[in-house]
């Protein structure tokens, strides 16, 4: 076998090793998604119709090269659920009949993130005899700029402060279950717990201490309901909306990062909760147990 007819046949990330153009771009980091198998109703044929057929995703994303140390961040990086999520999209958007209209698709909606440059996609039918029958796309950012990709919406949570009275209360897990309405994503909010918490001079040095102590407090309500997730990035929470997780928010992180940081003191947790909301887009924020904060957020307070 030619070393072109094998480099046809090997792994997108083989083939996009060996045709980076690295003459212009240098070389490039890449994440790649293989073997994702899932069922779906497929295929341009009648025998096809009505019936659900296994088909494997291969995926590899080349990216923009990072500027600065990653420091570990999640959020400075390309997520795999970013990857999933735009396969999930494109198979949940209506029944296609061609591999070809799909593999387009989800590298389509790939290139979407400021993070791709380029993308192959092959996807295979596993189940249409003792062989696979797929199809390979190579896609770049430009490379179609009359494509038109609906993008999926963010989902609007239901952001809730409780106070330290109803974290510590008898029925708290209860309460939770009220707030399990309609599939609205939820994320919960605290403030500082009632201790003392170390004081500084320094506005800055404060600052990360009362976040710090809030994220202490968040663990507190975790640990009164193993249901509740402590969530810090933004990255996280995205994907703890789209699935269903209970989120306590850890605020340090996405406050210190963000652009528009919120003015108030750290220790006006329900401020923070008020901004918190605003940045998430949130359908409604509820304030249990104490008065609420201006907002621009519908509000209500039980």
């Amino acid at each position: 076998m030619s070393s072109d007819t094998k480099l046809a046949f090997s792994h997108p990330s083989e083939r996009a090793e060996a045709t980076t153009p690295s003459e212009k771009f240098g070389l490039r980091d890449r994440i790649s998604l293989r073997d994702y198998i899932t069922e779906v109703e497929i295929g341009a044929f009648q025998q096809e119709r009505g019936h659900l057929q296994r088909i494997k995703f291969n995926v590899v994303v080349e990216l923009e090269t990072l500027t600065g140390p990653i420091d570990d961040d999640v959020d400075r990086i390309l997520s795999y659920d970013r990857v999933t999520e735009a396969i999930e999209a494109e198979l949940g958007a209506e029944r296609l009949n061609l591999l070809e209209t799909l593999a387009a698709r989800v590298a389509e909606r790939i290139l979407l993130e400021p993070q791709a440059l380029r993308v192959f996609v092959r996807i295979e039918k596993i189940d249409r005899g003792p062989y696979s029958l797929g199809v390979e796309i190579m896609r770049e950012q430009g490379g179609h700029e009359d494509a038109a990709v609906e993008t999926v919406e963010d989902p609007h949570p239901r952001i809730v402060y409780l106070s330290n009275e109803t974290i510590a209360s008898e029925g708290i897990s209860e309460l939770i279950d009220d707030f399990l309405v309609n599939e609205i994503p939820l994320i919960f909010c605290v403030g500082v717990a009632d201790v003392l918490t170390p004081q500084t001079g320094i506005t800055m040095a404060q600052r990360r201490i009362d976040l710090l102590a809030i994220e202490q407090n968040a663990w507190v309500l975790a640990g009164r309901d193993k249901r509740c997730v402590v969530v810090g990035t933004r990255t996280e929470l995205d994907w703890a909306m789209k699935n269903g997780q209970i989120c306590v928010w850890a605020p340090s992180k996405i406050v210190l990062d963000a652009a528009d940081s919120p003015g108030a003191d750290a220790r006006d947790a329900r401020s923070l909760a008020a901004w918190f909301a605003g940045q998430l887009q949130a359908l409604e924020l509820v304030i249990v147990g104490t008065g609420a904060p201006d907002c621009d957020i519908p509000t209500r307070v039980i």
